[in-house]
């Protein structure tokens, strides 16, 4: 296999991943949001934090609010890590070794971008998030089993695999990196209801 059409199969699968893990961590918040009392609410800026996006945030958002989070990590095409530009990358990835990936895969891919890419033209409301990063996950879950049941189990099918574990745990250690260090309100929330909920929402598949 050449090393640009196995790069190509493994960054496509990584981002699809990537869009959806930002997906479950700002479902995580806004249920959160609900579920804790209003003093317990959760950061929203270990959001950024996780995903490593903290500067440039910075530098496009006068303060940190749900709306701008969420905003920011799902369809700021300037965030190199919010699902609009994940899954953007992820397609013009995958479109460069249309002859290697499934055609299911293709198809998939490209019904998820374009969903996405369709809400992020509609007014931004927060209480509409909720169903729109669930059917991000599906979308992910979706193409992840596509191409488990359309690629054979080759060289390309391992590198998709690749891709997805490595960008899987990536997540899970930044989520322990960022967790303790900002997203409990107070040390003393340790071992908490709180500090449960959080890494095991956000950690668990």
């Amino acid at each position: 296999m050449l090393s640009r059409v196995a790069d190509a199969i493994y960054w496509a699968s990584r981002y699809v991943e990537r869009a959806e893990n930002v997906a479950r961590f700002v479902e995580v918040n806004l249920n959160l949001m609900l579920e804790t009392p209003i003093q317990r609410r959760a950061s929203w800026r270990p959001l950024v934090m996780t995903t490593g996006d903290h500067e440039h945030f910075a530098k496009h958002y006068a303060e940190v609010t749900p709306d701008t989070v969420t905003r920011f990590l799902t369809f700021d095409s300037t965030c190199p890590n919010s699902i609009l530009s994940s899954l953007g990358l992820a397609r013009d990835n995958a479109r460069t070794v249309r002859e290697i990936i499934s055609r299911e895969m293709w198809q998939e891919l490209n019904e998820f971008y374009l969903m996405v890419k369709a809400k992020s033209r509609e007014p931004f409301r927060l209480g509409d998030m909720g169903d729109f990063l669930q059917r991000v996950k599906r979308s992910g879950i979706h193409y992840e089993g596509v191409t488990n049941a359309t690629l054979s189990r080759g060289e390309a099918w391992s590198f998709a695999r690749l891709g997805r574990l490595l960008e899987r745990a990536d997540k899970t250690s930044r989520i322990l990196d960022v967790k303790y260090s900002a997203l409990l309100p107070m040390p003393t929330e340790v071992g908490t209801v709180i500090d449960y909920v959080g890494l095991v929402r956000c950690s668990t598949r």
